[in-house]
């Protein structure tokens, strides 16, 4: 069965995966005059209908891919950011065992349940019950859900790995640890304790906030195959209609969707990474509703701090900056130019502000890539493809909205309420003073002449140590606080200034002690 199950697949899949790599090879090279991007789109939606052809592993495979710039072109990313989970409703004769093996008798345990399903997904479908005179969500997990998926990833295990190869043999190393991250997500999907912990996590963090609302969950109607939460009704997110029908400021909507996006990511680390229309909706006074925590991303506190610091020094149009962040981020290759990156991000600021490059620019940065044989070297590093994935969905509803919205005003705003800068300004400082002691470290290295006559003039140098020892001292010190205040001149002209002469200072005492 499996073998055949195979064969299937690979005989469905082979058309995407020859339109795939003519595409990659083309966008790669940069080859604008090239690009059509109507036919990229068009084999997009063909990858998209087949992974929904396929089932249930397909369809997440799909969604998974779509936060994968390492792999596909954006006219892809952006169409496969559409597939969402909707699928025909298994019938409830089938769900009920479910319920009743896991929290009891539905009679005795609801007041009334509605077998039509309001909603059917791959791994399981939603119910509206009635439980203590309150109305719920019931979620449950499609039977024998677990046998077809272990029976597709292997398939997929199989087939994804050459497949990738031959569309472009450098991701021969990188595809292993993609689908292992993929088949561990949907290890994680299928087990709805772990959904619940991810909502009450998401939800603790953003108690505060009054533009949002998630659901509570009822954990003694909960197991690891069902997932019984609060009901919560409200309009969907795209329902344009509806939305202006309530009279809600739909530019402030969309402000609101990045602003809790966002403060997910930069503020607590831990964010929900499948924002499509299906998952938020809009209360009549327009706060948002979040559903489905299924799909989650994660960041440690370190890289968190980088991307901070990377927006901030987009909000302040700061091109060696951003590129120092990219770079500490892993989202450049070792062998990248430097020049070609910076200007590149210079026109990128232009554009976030509202200044269109010129053509002239653009073409004069392309020539100057092709050069230097740096093709954009940008790659996108295991923490970092969910995130991609939320940004692009978000991305999506902005512009069904077609609402008058610049992200980089919203962007300074969530550093600002949020008291980002100040860690963002520290994480700074600290970098320079570890980039300010390599340097020192490479200047000693590579004077090999200098150790040779210390150790030729050992009389003196024991002589001198107190006094070399002194200099040296003095001089780190006073640079690394010039450095510091250099940075902090860029927020608070008058103490960089006073950290500027402080280090002068400071230079001259310990010039004074040597002197002695």
């Amino acid at each position: 069965m499996v073998i055949l199950r195979t064969i299937q697949v690979f005989f469905k899949l082979l058309p995407s995966i020859l339109a795939l790599k003519k595409d990659r090879k083309i966008w790669i090279a940069n080859e604008k005059k090239d690009i059509d991007q109507e036919q990229f789109r068009g084999h997009a939606r063909r990858i998209l209908n087949t992974c929904v052809s396929l089932g249930p592993v397909y369809i997440k495979f799909g969604q998974w891919l779509s936060s994968r710039a390492d792999i596909l072109p954006q006219p892809y990313l952006e169409e496969l950011s559409k597939l969402q989970d909707n699928v025909p409703a298994e019938s409830f004769e089938r769900v009920k065992p479910v319920i009743e093996r896991d929290i009891g008798k539905i009679d005795e345990k609801f007041e009334s349940l509605d077998v039509n399903a309001l909603s059917g997904a791959s791994l399981g479908q939603v119910y509206r019950a009635t439980k203590n005179g309150q109305q719920v969500i019931v979620k449950v997990k499609r039977p024998g859900i677990e046998k077809i998926v272990e029976k597709d990833l292997n398939v997929l295990m199989k087939i994804i790995p050459f497949a990738m190869r031959f569309v472009d043999p450098n991701l021969k190393f990188s595809i292993i640890p993609i689908m292992k991250q993929f088949v561990e997500s949907m290890h994680e999907e299928l087990d709805y304790s772990k959904e619940s912990d991810n909502l009450k996590t998401i939800k603790k963090n953003m108690a505060k906030y009054d533009n949002v609302v998630i659901p509570n969950v009822h954990d003694d109607y909960s197991t690891k195959d069902i997932l019984t939460m609060e009901y919560i009704p409200g309009i969907k997110i795209t329902d344009v209609k509806s939305l202006d029908e309530k009279g809600i400021d739909r530019q402030k909507l969309v402000v609101d969707v990045h602003k809790v996006f966002f403060t997910m990511l930069l503020r607590h680390s831990i964010f929900h990474a499948d924002p499509h229309p299906g998952n938020i909706s809009v209360r009549d006074d327009g706060t948002l509703i979040l559903y489905d925590f299924g799909m989650i991303g994660r960041l440690n506190d370190e890289t968190r701090l980088r991307l901070v610091r990377l927006y901030l020094a987009l909000v302040e149009k700061n091109p060696p900056r951003t590129v120092n962040a990219m770079d500490e981020l892993g989202m450049l290759a070792p062998d990248y130019n430097r020049q070609v990156i910076e200007k590149g991000i210079e026109m990128s600021i232009k554009s976030m502000y509202g200044q269109k490059p010129d053509e002239m620019e653009v073409e004069a940065l392309m020539n100057m890539a092709n050069k230097t044989m740096s093709k954009f070297p940008f790659k996108l590093p295991k923490h970092l493809a969910l995130y991609l994935r939320m940004s692009t969905i978000i991305e999506g509803i902005y512009h069904t909205h077609k609402v008058d919205f610049k992200f980089i005003k919203v962007l300074r705003t969530i550093l600002e309420e949020e008291s980002l800068i100040k860690d963002a300004y520290i994480e700074e400082i600290k970098k320079s003073f570890s980039r300010f002691a390599k340097s020192v470290e490479d200047t000693i290295t590579i004077a090999p002449e200098l150790k040779k006559y210390m150790d030729e003039n050992r009389v003196l140098q024991q002589q001198m140590k107190q006094k070399s020892n002194a200099i040296l001292s003095g001089s780190i010190t006073s640079s690394a606080v010039f450095i510091g205040s250099a940075f902090l001149y860029q927020t608070n002209e008058t103490l960089g200034i006073a950290g500027m002469i402080a280090s002068v200072a400071i230079f001259g005492i310990f010039a004074a002690f040597r002197k002695k």
